[in-house]
């Protein structure tokens, strides 16, 4: 089954991604690696990251990717505390990295600022080495790439997750680990190629107006990007969970009235992926599958196959069918995916 695809200014931007990561592969190493050098002499107790929307998912990334490399407590900032509570936790040992494409949001900003302060190490991921989070940072790395026009974010999203993974291959010199990121393009490339099955495939669910998405461990970003995608874009109510949460409680919600998203490639939850795919389908849900693992895929209502690579770089890959699946289903729904209404592509919250 085929279907013809829609040019716009989101599908534009999801597709300059390869181009726009093979750019940052190259001009941010050399930031990336000042950065690097200045976490290991300042030998953070914590990592503490700030962000709002999908630099947010990002962090969530980030969160796995220096827990398992590196052995740091990672955490989420609350710039509440810093902004309406002042009430900002000891950071004179943190790391406190800030992540905003714009780098405009004030609480963001706020957190930074305080971390220096107190004496803690602080860098942002921006694409705007200009801006006030920039500025506040001790260290940019700046992403560099064409402006972001689409109020979704797409390729700043996964710019942000590249700079994270080059950032760890740096922090514990793994020369292998670096050069691995070096296919993180072509297989973004190949990604793209899945749009025409997804623009196919997501008409089977234009009547559904809610949805869970689930991922788990480096995934868990995986799942809150592409929800939080699908509500930008389709105005459904899009749930993100891992796998371990779905069981706790949320599971009862499932029945054939709530397609859900699996974002599963192989790794260290492929059994729990499977296991979880049938249940879901005894339950009579609907199931789209983003996966490498063949069995998964042909399991699944819609299955989209994505290149495979090691499990702490998949978040790169897996985003992009999810992108190109909140993009078609906001189309086929009649929405305008550039406009979403009451979004602005700046967001300042305090």
């Amino acid at each position: 089954m085929t279907a013809n695809v829609r040019q716009t200014v989101l599908s534009q931007e999801i597709s300059q991604q390869p181009d726009a990561l093979e750019q940052i592969l190259i001009a941010a190493d050399d930031a990336v690696c000042e950065a690097a050098a200045r976490i290991r002499a300042f030998e953070p107790e914590v990592v503490l990251l700030a962000a709002r929307g999908s630099s947010d998912n990002a962090a969530r990334y980030a969160q796995y990717l220096f827990g398992a490399f590196h052995g740091l407590v990672v955490a989420l900032a609350t710039p509440s505390l810093f902004t309406l509570y002042h009430r900002p936790p000891q950071l004179r040992r943190a790391l406190t990295i800030g992540l905003s494409q714009s780098g405009q949001s004030p609480d963001v900003v706020a957190v930074i600022d305080e971390t220096r302060r107190q004496g803690g190490l602080a860098l942002s991921i921006t694409n705007d080495p200009r801006s006030p989070l920039a500025d506040a940072s001790g260290i940019c790395i700046a992403l560099g790439m064409a402006p972001e026009h689409s109020v979704a974010a797409t390729k700043s999203y996964t710019g942000t997750l590249l700079a994270l993974a080059m950032l760890s291959t740096k922090m514990d010199h793994d020369p292998v680990r670096g050069e691995a990121l070096q296919s993180v393009p072509q297989a973004v490339r190949d990604a793209l190629v899945q749009r025409q099955l997804l623009a196919a495939g997501v008409r089977a669910f234009v009547g559904y107006d809610r949805f869970l998405v689930v991922g788990r461990g480096y995934n868990y970003c995986t799942a809150f990007e592409i929800a939080l995608k699908m509500k930008e874009t389709s105005y459904v109510v899009a749930e993100a969970h891992s796998i371990a949460d779905l069981m706790h409680g949320p599971m009862a919600m499932v029945d054939e009235q709530l397609p859900v998203i699996l974002v599963a490639p192989r790794g260290a939850g492929s059994d729990e992926s499977r296991l979880l795919l049938l249940r879901l389908q005894e339950l009579g849900a609907k199931t789209i599958v983003i996966s490498d693992g063949e069995l998964l895929l042909e399991l699944a209502d819609l299955g989209v196959p994505m290149s495979h690579m090691p499990e702490w770089m998949s978040p790169l890959i897996a985003i992009v069918p999810g992108q190109l699946l909140a993009l078609e289903l906001a189309i086929v729904r009649g929405r305008d995916p550039d406009h979403p209404r009451g979004l602005s592509k700046v967001t300042r919250t305090l």
